[in-house]
């Protein structure tokens, strides 16, 4: 049956968009590795860790146009997820510095030595084993969406108060992981990561690897969602954003639909951020910003809502504006993303994909 979903699923949209994923996860390693350095086609190390960081929040991206585009649960927190995934992977790499750290304890980070913990907190134990971290980079995201999930979806909780929600959830965590006694590092976060599984993340083929790794997971996550969407509850999950009384009328559990889609959405988010830290060497409560998280929409609107493919490419091509103009004109940035913003609504309100469908030959 799951075949079968997959199969109908990779329509020649889909099936495009792996065969450039594909491509760019094989080409731009190859390109970094073997040729050499100075070359025209020479892909160089810093660029190769800027497109994994890009491909992270395109699966970031895909998180938000499953619940969005075909659910939609428009979520102003979804930053909150990618930034626990994230301090989960950078608790792993934290515990790994050892006695390399600046104050040379073994046990302690340095930031606790710094302000005089004696002790591990408890929630930290476990971190220094690999497969812990995966499974809470999962498992803690995933908790927290089916706890808040349920209470909201369970109180019939939609619309513009459910974004209002999320957004106060991820705020809240911010404010939280800001302060020192959470032991998390305070304002400055967990940094100066050294290796991860005895690699050296400095090492070029270390950033090689977690592009590569980087642009499987977005392969698989872009499957894992086509396969949703095709499915019967995608359907349902369509039917739900288009007439949610109706659906209930006719007795479907949506408030069921809704948590597992919104659980399965937060661990997605949650693997983008596990994923990500090691790419940028540094997480700090920045991460659960609630402008992140309302920068991810706009990705996602600028790129196509429901198309999965859209949401991810106006990742990448938001991002890559994002570093430009940051560099060239820093000071009017902000007010260029709005304005395109804007701008895709009144114009494109189905995003780049929908401009591209709409002139494709029937």
């Amino acid at each position: 049956m799951m075949p079968h979903v997959l199969t109908r699923s990779l329509d020649r949209s889909a099936t495009l968009f792996l065969i450039v994923v594909a491509a760019c996860g094989v080409l731009i390693p190859l390109s970094n590795l073997l040729l050499p350095s100075g070359s025209m086609l020479q892909v160089p190390t810093y660029l190769v860790a800027l497109f994994g960081k890009y491909v992270c929040y395109a699966i970031l991206a895909l998180s938000i146009d499953l619940i969005w585009g075909y659910c939609g649960i428009l979520s102003l927190g979804h930053g909150a997820f990618f930034a626990l995934g994230g301090y989960a992977m950078g608790m792993y790499l934290m515990r790994q510095i050892g006695e390399r750290g600046v104050y040379g304890n073994a046990d302690l980070p340095d930031f606790m030595v710094f302000l005089n913990w004696q002790e591990l907190p408890w929630f930290w134990h476990g971190f220094d084993q690999l497969w812990f971290a995966l499974l809470m980079v999962g498992l803690v995201p995933g908790l927290l969406a089916f706890v808040f999930g349920y209470l909201a979806f369970r109180s019939r909780v939609t619309g513009v108060y459910l974004s209002i929600i999320t957004q106060a959830l991820t705020y809240a965590l911010m404010l939280a992981f800001y302060r020192n006694e959470m032991g998390f590092g305070g304002n400055n976060g967990l940094t100066d990561f050294k290796d991860l599984m005895g690699f050296s993340l400095q090492d070029d083929r270390t950033r090689v690897a977690l592009f590569v790794l980087s642009a499987v997971a977005l392969a698989g996550g872009y499957v894992a969602c086509r396969g949703i969407v095709a499915s019967r509850l995608g359907r349902l999950m369509i039917a739900i954003r288009d007439a949610e009384g109706r659906a209930r009328f006719l007795g479907y559990r949506v408030e069921h639909v809704k948590l597992a889609v919104f659980t399965f959405s937060a661990v997605l988010a949650g693997i983008a951020g596990a994923l990500y830290v090691p790419q940028v060497g540094i997480i700090n409560p920045n991460e659960f910003s609630p402008l992140n998280s309302i920068e991810i929409v706009i990705w996602v609107a600028v790129g196509g809502r429901a198309t999965l493919y859209g949401a991810a490419a106006g990742a990448l091509l938001v991002n890559y504006a994002k570093t430009y103009f940051t560099g060239a004109l820093p000071e009017v940035w902000l007010f260029a993303l709005g304005g395109l913003f804007v701008l895709v609504t009144l114009l494109l309100p189905r995003g780049i994909a929908g401009l591209l469908r709409r002139r494709r030959p029937a």
